[in-house]
């Protein structure tokens, strides 16, 4: 009897390990694509050139997730400063800046690039990292509205994806402190924005950890 119990419970093990417990599954995501035509990608990969040293366009193994908010009150004004291929108007660089997600206030997600190509949101940073917008003035409008279950459901889903640790979910104010910051400009290597600092990120880790992967 004793053996046929033990057989039971090993068998058991064997079926936790082979089916493990489910991980974040994909939110719904509106895809909603800025143009990112061939000379934006040759824009892109002579910017991780004289930025990071690469020879490439694509995102490849991204081991980064930053957080951003737009500073505008609506989805549309923030596609529409990420869809021309234009300078910005802080560096004056080409391509045009862009996030791969932006999360609108209602809880929609817009997906507006794909994960495999890098986005300018983040100096430093762009070579190894996805970024996640958020309509809006205020990282507490996020935290306490519901934009709070979508960006933690998609920011989730793609760290579980990518196998990105919780503490590599940052705030764009938080870039430089990142063990991937890498920067080949010098005037830029002090180079930050103020959106999502410390504090609220600690609040949204904190939240974020506690969805497991598996």
């Amino acid at each position: 009897m004793v053996g046929t119990v033990l057989r039971m419970l090993a068998a058991l093990a064997a079926l936790a390990l082979a089916f493990p417990a489910a991980a974040p599954a994909r939110p719904p995501i509106a895809w909603t694509p800025i143009p990112y035509p061939a000379r934006r990608r040759s824009e892109m990969a002579a910017y991780a050139r004289r930025h990071y040293g690469l020879d490439r366009y694509r995102l490849i193994r991204p081991r980064v997730i930053v957080e951003h908010m737009t500073d505008g009150a609506t989805f549309s004004s923030a596609f529409n400063t990420f869809a021309p291929d234009v300078p910005d108007v802080e560096l004056h660089e080409l391509p045009g800046l862009c996030s791969h997600f932006i999360i609108d206030r209602n809880g929609t997600i817009h997906q507006l690039v794909p994960l495999g190509l890098m986005c300018r949101h983040t100096v430093g940073l762009n070579w190894t990292a996805i970024g996640i917008e958020h309509v809006g003035f205020s990282e507490n409008e996020v935290l306490n509205g519901p934009q709070r279950s979508a960006s933690l459901r998609l920011t989730a889903w793609l760290r579980c994806r990518e196998g990105i640790a919780v503490r590599n979910v940052i705030g764009h104010a938080e870039s430089l402190s990142s063990p991937y910051h890498r920067e080949h400009v010098a005037r830029l290597r002090t180079q930050t924005h103020g959106d999502w600092p410390s504090a609220p990120m600690r609040r949204y880790r904190a939240a974020l950890a506690r969805i497991p992967c598996s």
